[in-house]
């Protein structure tokens, strides 16, 4: 490896080893408190080194790639371990702070690789590098007959879905003959014209790749996991895996069905709307009949997925068209990004609220706005944002999905594609209409229902700083959406111009 490509690893290298100094440190001192300050202080570090990287021009390092996308995902997935590094500030009842913050790190390195990977081995060891820390966060959990239940639920589940993953990789491999993707594609775009045929197997390729990835979205039919598992596990838990692997997948999605496989965009893009549309209506419809708060949260999250979709098909469909016609790009991102913050936000007020016991049902919250009405307040602002009230982030990034997806119908490819986009961008806006009833159900049973017993004692106040920081990034980008819709407008890999430095010695 050479001295270029440690220094552009040097942030995930410095989220990697500040999880192996809370995973050894924490088997020698049986203290409880500070590793909460010394996952902050790595993950500050880390940014630290990502601003002084920033501004120089993008070019592949090794394996790696370095670009728009690459930098967004890094910047995301560091500012999103600081927000679930709060979540988790408070040791646990049953112990664990050291194994919960580091695996929780590892996550964040596996996210930050995932969108740099420039080969399908790295690509899947940087996803095995989110998942596996995962399971051993799950089993911290609780303790109880549920959690264990979720946790080998998750397990097996995710071990089915990267052998799927993995088989798609090979039948992508065999069509390329290499596991570069750079390579994969001048393959696949040379197929084209001398072997149309053979393009059949890049075409299951893709359908076993987002069959793969469809598990860690927690899209149909690889959903029926996640009431199960957010029930059984804990908030902290449950916001992580709300916006951790979902965040992984749709760069690999992107990074692989745009980047990697051109030529398939035609039939990419049919099969991620039909998802989309399956997705959004299961998720929204199935979580109005839920009172278990993570449950119906679960539900939310596989609805969230279905919009986020939108945004991928109108990518991949408008891959060789005008960005201004066919900007799904900046619409995915900037929805995930308001995404994470209000569902994020929401579990800490959750955690916050529990004290020594979880709040579970939906009773529990009956008479907030009077008992905890700075808590209440907190969590109606995540709601509102979830739902899609304007002027909230939420409000902007449903709108931009939709009218990316408008756009799409309306663009140059007209005919059948228009009329399919026109009417997903009618369904998702049916289905944000759904999802309304049971976000502002909560907010009605916290100002409009009588307490039923006594304040509830006070939780973590980490978690309490989580979500104010959460609420305060949210109603910036309410009435300033204009950095974030820039910066997710750069998230796209640069075609074209990249300088190798694979081969450069010299330090940067």
């Amino acid at each position: 490896m050479t001295t270029a490509a440690v220094y552009f690893l040097l942030p995930e290298i410095l989220v990697i080893a500040t999880a192996v100094t809370i995973y050894v440190a924490g088997a020698f001192f049986h203290t409880q408190w500070g590793w909460g300050w010394l996952a902050l202080l790595g993950t500050a570090a880390a940014a630290a080194v990502l601003a002084l990287q920033s501004g120089r021009s993008p070019a592949p390092v090794g394996l790696l790639y370095s670009d728009g996308l690459v930098a967004f995902t890094r910047w995301l997935a560091l500012n999103l371990a600081g927000l679930l590094v709060l979540l988790n500030f408070r040791p646990s009842a049953d112990g664990g702070a050291p194994e919960t913050l580091g695996s929780l790190l590892l996550t964040v390195a596996g996210t930050m690789l995932v969108a740099s990977s420039q080969d399908l081995v790295m690509m899947f060891v940087s996803l095995e590098l989110i998942s596996i820390p995962t399971y051993v966060l799950l089993y911290l959990g609780r303790r109880d007959a549920l959690n264990q239940e979720a946790a080998a639920k998750y397990f097996y589940l995710s071990v089915l879905a990267s052998a799927i993953f993995l088989y798609g990789l090979s039948f992508l491999y065999g069509v390329g003959r290499s596991t570069n993707l750079e390579a994969i594609a001048a393959a696949l775009s040379a197929l084209e014209q001398t072997s149309p045929a053979f393009v059949s197997f890049a075409k299951l390729a893709l359908v076993l790749i987002v069959a793969g990835l469809a598990f860690r979205l927690a899209a149909v039919p690889f959903h029926f996991y996640a009431p199960d598992v957010y029930q059984g596990t804990t908030h902290a838990n449950a916001a992580l895996l709300s916006v951790i692997p979902k965040a992984a997948a749709l760069v690999a999605l992107l990074r692989l069905g745009w980047w990697a496989m051109p030529g398939m965009e035609n039939f990419a893009w049919k099969l991620v709307l039909i998802l989309s549309l399956l997705t959004m209506t299961l998720g929204n419809v199935t979580a109005l009949w839920q009172d278990h708060l993570r449950r119906l949260m679960a539900y939310s999250s596989i609805a969230h997925a279905g919009y986020l979709l939108i945004g991928v098909a109108v990518a991949l469909a408008g891959r060789n068209a005008s960005p201004a016609v066919f900007d799904g790009w900046t619409a995915v991102f900037f929805y995930l990004c308001v995404y994470a913050l209000a569902t994020i936000g929401t579990f800490a007020v959750w955690h916050y609220l529990g004290g020594t016991r979880s709040v579970e049902g939906l009773d529990e919250l009956a008479g907030l706005g009077k008992i905890r009405p700075t808590a209440a307040a907190l969590l109606a602002l995540f709601l509102f944002s979830l739902t899609g009230i304007p002027p909230l982030a939420g409000f902007w990034g449903k709108l931009q999905i939709f009218a990316a997806a408008m756009n799409a119908g309306g663009g140059p490819g007209g005919g059948e594609t228009g009329l399919w986009f026109t009417v997903l961008a009618v369904i998702g806006v049916l289905n944000a209409a759904i999802a309304a009833a049971y976000y502002l159900r909560i907010v009605g049973v916290m100002y409009f229902r009588i307490p039923l017993g006594a304040p509830r004692t006070e939780g973590d106040r980490g978690a309490l700083l989580a979500a104010v920081a959460c609420a305060a990034l949210l109603v910036a980008f309410s009435v300033l959406p204009g950095p974030l819709v820039r910066a997710s407008s750069q998230a796209q890999p640069h075609v074209g111009q990249v300088a190798n430095l694979s081969h450069d010695a010299d330090a940067p």
